[in-house]
């Protein structure tokens, strides 16, 4: 593949954005969704040809120009298509394109301005995701990273007029500069000991021989804030259910498929660095696991269809991240993956309840909707039941993967990620018995109007929830299908390194199949029990939470806490610095400068009278001063 076509791979949704921005006066909605949709689309299908090309063994680091060029440090403007990118570029225009003709019909009724104005953003985050994992050093990954976090500062306050769409937005905005301050650091820091950024410099035996055990663990510390920021970990989490506030189309394509798997792709690609640390990786399973079942327990109690959604993809990022920390990589992607799938279909799906249902996004005001929307609800289940983790769908292969993994490191993280796996699978059915089953709960005008969506939604449902069915079948273990993991044997360049100085634990198949029975096991019977507890779910028949309920109910008090000790005392010392150091102190010290002088010179000017007795007499007084100096002060 040439450079050219390489290059406009992340060059076409730029395009598009500079099209449907510029032109949102004089464009039609049916022109804007089209110009989006199709730079999308084309990008993909020129995905697909750098995939096929690598698949075929050939790999490319494109470098167009120097971006810096100093005697101490260069910087080209590079590209690396190689299978961990080129994975990922399937994955962001595949999920893009579908999400783009989605909200063709979704956003359709927003003023034909809005309307593109909705799509030149969602081109341009497109096109930082493309940046992010197509650039061949930290510095243009590092590009991608801060546009995909404006560009969800930007989709998420959309609809800018709500105060609280627009706070959710300074969030989610504030809360990623954290964890991106600490990726630069890391940047920095390995800038200073090796001397470049590139990938392919970095991860040689001379510069890793140039790193302390210090350098490696502090630099991989640093990344692991910047990817907890992005992929939304304990502490820096609850940016993301907030970032609900935006269009369920975002959602899906913000919290499924690319911004949030950042943090796992830049892990991923740093993975030679991340395996010589060990106490970070320790750090990474411990936090991962920790956020996957606090997530998941939040999710039990929530009501609003896209919230539980936003903790599902909390706690499903948490499992990503107890691959990464247990050393399964591919694992790690692979659920990446999957869950791109079954995510955005869920995602999606919620979306067509959403409009179906005219805007009402409480669970309890739902139920019945399996016999007035049958695509949306089959292709809603297939999605549950994936992201439940039953076979033969997608999640099932890569979730066992990464329980497997941790079992070999420790059986204490398999036990609590299975507890995982085990709320998953219920608070998800929870989900779709209140949503598709029972009785209708809502308005009658809400009843009456009760739909299937339009093509231009359902179509990309049943794309996605083929995926979610076969989507895992490119890693299937090798207890049920010899060479059966195409997966792990396209990636295993990228992890070679890694591979090589790991110590490995190799598993019966007896193990791994008790393994496997165990949870799915579990998790079929959470399944079942959350089904038949809300399948006929009643409002009235609800009691106030308490106890242990209350606190899950009310997200584990995280945002109360972060407001009590980091909010309120920064709003305190803001106050202080405003009205005291800034307009007392500072200001005081300016402006009493001015006073000052203007005060001495009301006072001097009394010397100017202009009274001839007046100056002979400071003459007189001046020159007796002189002579008693003179006279006394002298001697």
């Amino acid at each position: 593949m040439n450079n050219v076509l390489i290059c406009l791979i992340p060059l076409l949704p730029l395009i598009g954005f500079l099209i449907t921005g510029l032109g949102r006066n004089v464009l039609s909605k049916t022109a804007s969704g089209f110009f989006a949709s199709a730079t999308i689309f084309a990008a993909f299908v020129i995905s697909i040809m750098a995939f096929l090309q690598v698949k075929s063994g050939t790999t490319t680091n494109v470098i167009y120009f120097n971006l810096i060029n100093i005697k101490s440090l260069v910087v080209p403007f590079s590209f690396k298509i190689d299978q961990l990118s080129s994975l990922f570029l399937l994955i962001i225009t595949g999920v893009g394109f579908l999400i783009h003709v989605y909200s063709t019909s979704y956003m359709h009724d927003e003023p034909s301005k809005d309307f593109s104005k909705y799509f030149s953003y969602l081109n341009l985050f497109v096109f930082s995701m493309l940046l992010l994992v197509m650039g061949g050093n930290y510095i243009i990954m590092f590009f991608g990273w801060e546009g995909v976090g404006l560009c969800s500062y930007l989709l998420i306050g959309y609809w800018f007029k709500n105060n609280d769409y627009t706070n959710a937005a300074k969030k989610a905005f504030i809360m990623n500069r954290i964890g991106d301050l600490g990726l630069l650091l890391g940047v920095f820091w390995l800038i200073n000991k090796v001397g470049t950024v590139q990938y392919d410099e970095v991860f040689t035996l001379a510069s890793l021989a140039k790193l302390s055990t210090f350098d490696i663990t502090g630099i991989t510390a640093l990344l692991f804030l910047g990817a907890c920021g992005k992929s939304a970990q304990i502490p820096l989490y609850t940016w993301l259910p907030d970032a609900m506030a935006g269009p369920t189309p975002v959602s899906a394509l913000i919290h499924a498929a690319t911004m949030v798997t950042a943090g796992i792709y830049m892990i991923a690609r740093s993975n030679i660095l991340f395996t010589m640390a060990p106490a970070t990786q320790n750090v990474i399973a411990i936090f991962g696991l920790a956020t996957a079942i606090v997530a998941a327990t939040i999710a039990i109690k929530q009501n609003d269809i896209k919230k539980v959604l936003a903790y599902s993809t909390v706690s499903q990022l948490g499992y990503m991240f107890l691959g990464l920390g247990v050393g399964a990589y591919t694992g790690a992607v692979f659920h990446v993956m999957t869950h791109a799938f079954f995510k955005a279909l869920l995602f999606l799906g919620a979306g067509s309840v959403i409009h179906a249902m005219s805007g009402e996004q409480d669970m309890r005001n739902m139920g019945a909707l399996k016999k007035h929307m049958p695509i949306t609800h089959i292709t809603f289940l297939i999605g549950c039941i994936a992201i439940a983790g039953m076979p033969p769908f997608s999640g099932f292969f890569s979730k066992d993967e990464i329980l497997a993994a941790a079992f070999s490191k420790h059986p204490i993280l398999w036990g609590i990620g299975v507890a995982g796996a085990v709320m998953t699978a219920f608070y998800m059915f929870r989900l779709y018995a209140m949503t598709f089953l029972g009785s209708f709960r809502g308005t009658h005008d809400q009843e009456h109007h009760l739909h299937e969506s339009p093509k231009a939604i359902t179509v990309p449902l049943i794309v996605l929830a083929i995926l979610a069915i076969v989507g895992g079948w490119v890693g299937i273990p090798e207890v049920f299908m010899k060479g059966g993991h195409h997966l792990e044997e396209f990636l295993q360049p990228i992890f070679a390194q890694s591979n090589a100085i790991t110590e490995k634990h190799e598993m019966s198949h007896s193990t791994e199949l008790m393994l496997m029975g165990v949870s799915v096991a579990l998790a079929l019977g959470s399944l079942l029990f959350g089904l038949n507890k809300f399948k006929n779910y009643r409002k009235e028949n609800e009691v106030a939470s308490s106890g242990i309920g209350e606190i899950l109910e009310n997200k584990w008090y995280f945002d109360e806490l972060y407001t009590k000790i980091i909010t309120n005392p920064l709003r305190s010392a803001s106050v202080f610095f405003t009205n005291i150091v800034e307009k007392k102190g500072i200001d005081g010290m300016v402006n009493g400068t001015g006073k000052f002088v203007n005060y001495g010179s009301r006072q001097l000017r009394w010397l100017q009278s202009g009274q001839v007795g007046a100056y002979v007499l400071l003459m007189v007084i001046g020159m007796l001063i002189l002579f008693i100096i003179q006279l006394f002060i002298k001697n």
